[in-house]
């Protein structure tokens, strides 16, 4: 005869307890790519003075440029509207952090500073910094060590890695920051600066804008080594949209064609 406990029926009736009767997990919260088109607006980031990536006009209160172009393309691949946010070198980060855009477009470096507060696309541009001078000047400025000469002055734009890259490799050449990055070149060809370093294809667009006046030094041979992708907030549903969506560009040329119209 089987003796039955309270304990015995207690471990009988919590094994036959359904599947169904334990705390359910919490759903996942939605991604930012579902948000984004859900309110069927993409907002991005632009400084808006840095051609041929980005550039703002203040009558029209518009934008113009190569990602310009490339979000809205990407806006018809999401099927939203690509709403512009203006912001600013110096206060990129800050802006980004707190969320007034989706993703940044317009030139944007991969730094690792970038990297902890947000994502990366796959890179669209494979460069680094070179200088910029008049053509007159341009075979003296050939090295790091001959640019960071006592005498030398060195313009830069405020709170980017131009000015970064400048701040860690000259120590005696004199170096200036200009805060408007639409007239920086205007003072290397008027000489109230010698040079900038900047990045190859910005000092390829300038030197057609200012032909035979500025000339680009060793674009194809940098000093360094970046590359330039869209930043996105962190959200690996967005990330994934749009390394795909610039993959198909990538691959059926329509972003070549998009480079030429901008670059070359």
């Amino acid at each position: 005869m089987i003796r039955i406990t309270a304990a015995w029926l207690a471990a009988c009736l919590l094994l036959a307890a359904p599947l169904h009767a334990q705390t359910p997990a919490p759903a996942p919260s939605p991604s930012r790519l579902d948000d984004i088109i859900a309110r069927r607006t993409l907002r991005v980031g632009l400084t808006g003075d840095y051609m041929p990536f980005s550039a703002f006009d203040p009558v029209t209160t518009s934008f113009k440029g190569f990602d310009v172009e490339m979000a809205e393309a990407l806006g018809k691949a999401l099927g939203v509207k690509v709403d512009y946010v203006k912001t600013s070198w110096p206060k990129l980060s800050a802006d980004f952090a707190a969320d007034q855009f989706d993703m940044v477009m317009g030139g944007v470096s991969i730094t690792l500073d970038r990297q902890k507060k947000g994502m990366f696309s796959i890179p669209i541009m494979r460069e680094g910094k070179t200088p910029i001078a008049r053509c007159t000047d341009a075979g003296k400025f050939g090295t790091l060590a001959e640019i960071d000469r006592p005498g030398i002055k060195v313009i830069v734009n405020p709170g980017g890695t131009n000015e970064r890259f400048a701040r860690t490799h000259i120590k005696s050449a004199e170096i200036t920051v200009f805060n408007d990055n639409t007239r920086i070149f205007d003072e290397i060809a008027q000489g109230r600066a010698d040079l900038m370093m900047t990045d190859a294809s910005e000092t390829r667009y300038q030197q057609k804008l200012h032909h035979g006046v500025l000339c680009a030094v060793h674009p194809d041979t940098p000093f360094d080594f970046a590359e330039k992708a869209y930043w996105l907030q962190r959200d690996v549903g967005l990330k994934a949209f749009v390394d795909q969506w610039l993959h198909i560009m990538q691959e059926d040329g329509s972003f070549r064609g998009t480079v030429n119209r901008w670059f070359d």
